[in-house]
C-alpha cells in the first residue's frame, strides 16, 4: 500500500507541486490584504491591489521554479508577461461564470466560487503546462 501511494505521488507530483504552490499564493494574497488593511491602515481597495501584485509573483515564480523546473532565465520576462496576461484573463472569467452561477443559475455564491476556482485552477495548469513553461527546445536538436 505504501508503495503504491509514493508511486502515485511520484507520478503526480507536478500536479501536487501545482496545488501547493497554488495555495501558497492564495494564503499569501490574504495575508498580505491583512496586513496592509488591517496592520498598516491602508484602503482595502489599494491593498488588494498591492495583495494581487505580490501573490502574483510568488505564484509565477513557485510555478515557473518549483511546479515546472524552469530554470530558462531568458524565457522569464516573455512568461511573466503571459501569465500576468492569463491572471487578468481569469480575473475576467471568475467575475463573470461567477455572476452567471449566482445570478441566473442560483448557486450559492461560495459554492459557485469553488466551482470557478476549481475550473480556472484546470484550465490553468493545462495553459502553463502546454504554453508557458513549455521546455523550449535547442536549435541544434
Amino acid at each position: 500500500m505504501t508503495d503504491f501511494l509514493l508511486k502515485q505521488i511520484k507520478k503526480r507530483g507536478r500536479v501536487i507541486r501545482y496545488l501547493v504552490s497554488g495555495g501558497t499564493a492564495t494564503a499569501a494574497n490574504l495575508i498580505f490584504l491583512y496586513v496592509l488593511t488591517d496592520g498598516l491602515g491602508l484602503w482595502y481597495l489599494f491593498s488588494a491591489i498591492l495583495a494581487f501584485i505580490g501573490s502574483f509573483l510568488i505564484s509565477f515564480f513557485l510555478q515557473k521554479l518549483w511546479t515546472f523546473q524552469d530554470k530558462d532565465k531568458e524565457q522569464t520576462k516573455r512568461q511573466l508577461i503571459l501569465s500576468l496576461l492569463l491572471a487578468l484573463l481569469n480575473l475576467a472569467g471568475n467575475t463573470f461564470l461567477m455572476y452567471l452561477l449566482v445570478d441566473f443559475l442560483g448557486i450559492w455564491y461560495m459554492l459557485a466560487q469553488a466551482i470557478v476556482s476549481a475550473l480556472i485552477a484546470f484550465w490553468n495548469y493545462n495553459v502553463f503546462r502546454i504554453f508557458i513553461f513549455k521546455p523550449v527546445k535547442a536549435v541544434n536538436e
